[in-house]
C-alpha cells in the first residue's frame, strides 16, 4: 500500500491539487439533490467528478450541406426550420415532423412521441442536427436526431457566431435525473476550472520519454476536445497514467509482502517428485516442465511465492499443481488445494488421490457432505501433521480447519473466490506460498493489468495434444444432426453433454404451448422457453423430450445448480462409471469436469453464451483418447453473435479467442473480477492498450528498482497520488 508523504510544495497549485480528493460539494452548484445524484453514480470527491469521463461523444463538427449528406452515414445538419407538424397516426402515438432546408436542398427529421420538441423548433429558427441520414418517401430523413437550437435572428452574422459555437465535438457523461447529461457537463466544467493549476505527479522524464500532455491539459481534452487528435492525446496521456499508478501499486505490494514475509524454503529435489513422475500416465509438455521449474525456484527461497497459473482447457495445471505438493511432502510441510465446487473438489481426489497414493503422500478431502465423524478424524490428522494436503471447497476455511505446519496454498479457479476468503486460506500458514489457478487465458497485457503483484507462468499446449475437437454451427432447424452424432457415440460405448442456458421454466407455459398438438404434458414434441420473444431450451424440460422423442434407450442424467450437494455427486459419480449415456446440464460442468469417454456435447442456444463460457464448456470432451466433436446449436440474430460463433468453429486456441472476446467486452466486465484498485481504471482497453500496458509496466519497474520508497524529491507527489487513490480504494 503506497505511504503517504509531506507534501513538499506551498502554493496555489498545492491547494487546487488537495481540492482533488476533497468532498464534491466543495464545487459551485453541487448541494443537497445534486450531490446524492452524483452520489449515486460513485462520485463522493472533486477527483471522482474530474475522473468521470464521457462515454461517448457527439460530433457536430462535421457539417454539412443537405445536398451532400451520404446515407447510412452519421452526420451534422445546419438549417432553418421551415415548417412543424404534429400527426397522431393512432392512440397513444405522436410523431413530429420537422421540415428543414439549407438552400441546396429539404430534410425531414422525426420524432415518435415527444411532442414538446414542436414547442421548442419554431419555424424561421435555426437549428444544428445530428443523426444517421435515411431516405424515404422521396426525401432525405433523420429518425430522433440531436439538435441544438443556434438564433432566430435575422442577422446572419449572428447566425454563424452561435453556428461555429455549438459545432464541435460534445461529451456525453453518464448522469442520473437529479444530474441530467447538460448539467453534469457544467458541472465538470466547473470542477476543471476550481483545479485548473492542479500540480503533475507523472515524472517530468516520462511525459517527454512518451511525449505526453500534462495532467491538467489532458483532462481539460478528455472532456471538452477541441478536434479528434486533442481527444486521442487526452486518452494516451490518462490512458498511461491509470495503469501506471496501478502498476507501482502492486510492484510496490508484492516487494512490501516479499520483504516482510518469511516464508518456509521448499525441497524440489526429492525421492517423492521421482516417485509421482514415475506414477504419471504420460509425458509431461514443455509447458508444464517450465512452469515446474518456475514454481520450485520461488519455492526453494525463503520469500513466499505468489504465482499464477493460467492454462488453457485441458492443458494440464493440475499435475503441475501436483509437483508443488510434492516439494511440501519432501520438506516435511503441508499444503491446501481449494475449489469453487464441490464437484472439482471430488476431482481433484479422484485424479490426484491415486497419484499421491503412488508417490506416498498423505490426502484427504473435506466438503461439506463429509460426515462429523470423517470430519473429526481428518481435522486430527491434519493438526498433527499426518496428513500432507487437504482438497476441499470453502470448507477450508472454517475455524476449526487447523494445520501443523501450512507452507502452500493452491487456489484453483482463483477469481471465483473473493481477495478476503483468499487471505483467510494463506493465513493459515505463516509466510504460506500462493499458487493460484484459472483456465481463463487472457494475454500477458490483461496478466499485467489485473495481476501485476504476482507472476505469472502460462500453460499453452495439451497432453492429449493428439486428441481432435472438431466444433460445427447448426440451426435449430438442423440439430438432427447432432442428435445422429449422440447416436453413433453412444454406439460406440461413449458419452455425451447436452447444455441448455436455462435451469427450467414456468410448466404451465409448456402446457398451454402443447395445447393446440392435443398431447399429454410428458409427452409434447419439445419443451421450451419463451425469453424475449425466443424459445429457449431449459434442461430439467429438456430432458424429459429426450427421453421420450430423441434417445427413448439411453440412460439420461440432470445436473443444474438446484440440486443438493449430495445429488451432483451421484449424478456425476454415475457419469463417470458410465451409468449415465447423456448428461443434460447447464454451465455447472462449465470447469474441471474430467469424463474421458465423453466425445459429443451439444450446445442449445449457444448464442446465448460468451466466448469464454463456450470454450470452457467445450474443454469437457475430447479429454480421453478418441476424437471430439462440439455442436452449437442458434440461430443468431446479431452480427457479433455471429462472430463469437465463427470464432469457436474456426480455433480450439484458448488464448485467441480470449483476445477476440476482450475485444467485445466492456472494460468494467473485464477488470470488475479484481480488486486492488481495478476502479481505478476507466480508459485502458487491454486489446487496443497492450503497448502502453507494457511501456506502463516496465517504467514503474525500473522507478521502483532506484527508487523503492518513492522518496526522491521528483517521486514524492507520485508517492501522494498513490495514496490519495488506492488508499481511498481500499477504505470504500
Amino acid at each position: 500500500m503506497a505511504t503517504r508523504v509531506d507534501n513538499p510544495f506551498s502554493s496555489e497549485r498545492l491547494i487546487q491539487t488537495l481540492l482533488l480528493d476533497a468532498e464534491v460539494s466543495h464545487i459551485r452548484h453541487i448541494k443537497g439533490a445534486r450531490a446524492r445524484g452524483l452520489s449515486k453514480l460513485g462520485i463522493s470527491t472533486v477527483r471522482d467528478l474530474i475522473y468521470h469521463f464521457p462515454f461517448r461523444y457527439d460530433d457536430f463538427s462535421a457539417v454539412v450541406r443537405i445536398a451532400d449528406a451520404r446515407l447510412g452515414e452519421k452526420q451534422s445538419i445546419l438549417g432553418i426550420v421551415d415548417e412543424v407538424t404534429v400527426k397522431h397516426p393512432r392512440k397513444n402515438l405522436s410523431l413530429v415532423e420537422v421540415t428543414v432546408l439549407d438552400g441546396s436542398g429539404v430534410l425531414v427529421a422525426t420524432w415518435f412521441n415527444q411532442p414538446w420538441i414542436a414547442k421548442s423548433l419554431k419555424s424561421g429558427t435555426q437549428v444544428l442536427m445530428l443523426g444517421r441520414i435515411e431516405h424515404h418517401f422521396g426525401y432525405k430523413r433523420l429518425s430522433a436526431p440531436l439538435y441544438t437550437v443556434l438564433s432566430s435572428a435575422d442577422d446572419a452574422a449572428e447566425a454563424a457566431v452561435d453556428a461555429r459555437k455549438a459545432a464541435g465535438i460534445r461529451p456525453v457523461h453518464r448522469a442520473t435525473a437529479a444530474v441530467p447529461v447538460a448539467l453534469m457537463s457544467k458541472l465538470v466544467r466547473e470542477a476543471l476550472e476550481a483545479t485548473d493549476t492542479v500540480l503533475d505527479p507523472l515524472p517530468v522524464e516520462l511525459r517527454i520519454k512518451h511525449g505526453l500532455m500534462s495532467r491538467q491539459s489532458a483532462l481539460r481534452a478528455i472532456h471538452f476536445p477541441d478536434d479528434w487528435l486533442e481527444q486521442k492525446q487526452a486518452h494516451k496521456r490518462l490512458a498511461f497514467e491509470e495503469v501506471f499508478y496501478l502498476q507501482l501499486h502492486l510492484i510496490r505490494k508484492r516487494r512490501i509482502d516479499v520483504e516482510t514475509g518469511a516464508a518456509f524454503a521448499h525441497l524440489t529435489k526429492a525421492a517423492v517428485i521421482d516417485r509421482l513422475s514415475q506414477a504419471l500416465p504420460f509425458k509431461l509438455t514443455v509447458d508444464q516442465e517450465q512452469c515446474i521449474r518456475d514454481i520450485f525456484r520461488d519455492m526453494a527461497v525463503e520469500c513466499p511465492m505468489n504465482r499464477l497459473l493460467l492454462g488453457d482447457v485441458g492443458s494440464g495445471k493440475t499435475i503441475v499443481a501436483a509437483y508443488a505438493i510434492a516439494a511440501v511432502h519432501a520438506s516435511g510441510t503441508q499444503a491446501a488445494m481449494m475449489a469453487p465446487t464441490e464437484v472439482l473438489a471430488e476431482q481433484y481426489a479422484s485424479s490426484l488421490g491415486p497419484l499421491f497414493d503412488a508417490a506416498g503422500i498423505p490426502w484427504a478431502l473435506l466438503t461439506s457432505a463429509t460426515n462429523r465423524q470423517q470430519r473429526e478424524m481428518l481435522l486430527e490428522d491434519l493438526a498433527c501433521g499426518r496428513t500432507t494436503v487437504l482438497f476441499g471447497t470453502h470448507a477450508l476455511l472454517e475455524p476449526d480447519v487447523a494445520f501443523k505446519h501450512l507452507t502452500l496454498a493452491v487456489i484453483d479457479e482463483q477469481h471465483r473466490f473473493g481477495v478476503a476468503q483468499r487471505l483467510s486460506l494463506k493465513e493459515k500458514g505463516s509466510g504460506c506460498d500462493v499458487l493460484a489457478m484459472s483456465a481463463t487465458p487472457i494475454p500477458r497485457s490483461l496478466a499485467l493489468t489485473l495481476y501485476g503483484d504476482m507472476e505469472v507462468s502460462y500453460l499453452r499446449s495439451r497432453p492429449r495434444s493428439a486428441t481432435k475437437v472438431t466444433t460445427k454451427l447448426l440451426s435449430r432447424s438442423n440439430r438432427g444432426e447432432a442428435y445422429d452424432a449422440v447416436k453413433t457415440a453412444l454406439e460406440a460405448g461413449e458419452q455425451a453433454y447436452i447444455i441448455c442456458p436455462l435451469i427450467s421454466f414456468d410448466k404451465q407455459q409448456a402446457v398451454e404451448q402443447q395445447d393446440q398438438e392435443q398431447a399429454e404434458p410428458e409427452l409434447i414434441t419439445e419443451f421450451t422457453a419463451e425469453l424475449d420473444g425466443e424459445h429457449i431450451k431449459a434442461a430439467e424440460q429438456e430432458v424429459v423430450f429426450l427421453r421420450n422423442k430423441v434417445f427413448p434407450n439411453a440412460r439420461i442424467g440432470l445436473m443444474t445448480s438446484r440440486l443438493s450437494s449430495a445429488e451432483k455427486r451421484k449424478v456425476m459419480t454415475d457419469f463417470r462409471s458410465r451409468k449415465i449415456d447423456i448428461l443434460v446440464s447447464t454451465t455447472v460442468v462449465e470447469v474441471g469436469v474430467d469424463v474421458p469417454s465423453a466425445t459429443v456435447m451439444i450446445i442449445e442456444d449457444a448464442d446465448r453464451f460468451g466466448l469464454s463460457q463456450l470454450h470452457q464448456l467445450r474443454g469437457r470432451v475430447g479429454r480421453g483418447t478418441a476424437d471430439a466433436k462440439v455442436f452449437l446449436i442458434a440461430n443468431p440474430h446479431s452480427d457479433e453473435a455471429k462472430e463469437r460463433l465463427k470464432a469457436m468453429v474456426t480455433t480450439n486456441d484458448g488464448f485467441e479467442l480470449a483476445e477476440y472476446d476482450l475485444s467485445l467486452r466492456k472494460e468494467g466486465d473485464i477488470l470488475g473480477s479484481r480488486q486492488h484498485g481495478a476502479t481505478a481504471l476507466r480508459l485502458i482497453n487491454v486489446i487496443r492498450d497492450s503497448e502502453i500496458i507494457q511501456k506502463a509496466h516496465e517504467d514503474a519497474r525500473l522507478i521502483l528498482t532506484d527508487d523503492p520508497k518513492l522518496a526522491f524529491p521528483q517521486h514524492r507527489l507520485l508517492a501522494w497520488e498513490l495514496g490519495s487513490i488506492f488508499d481511498r480504494e481500499r477504505d470504500r
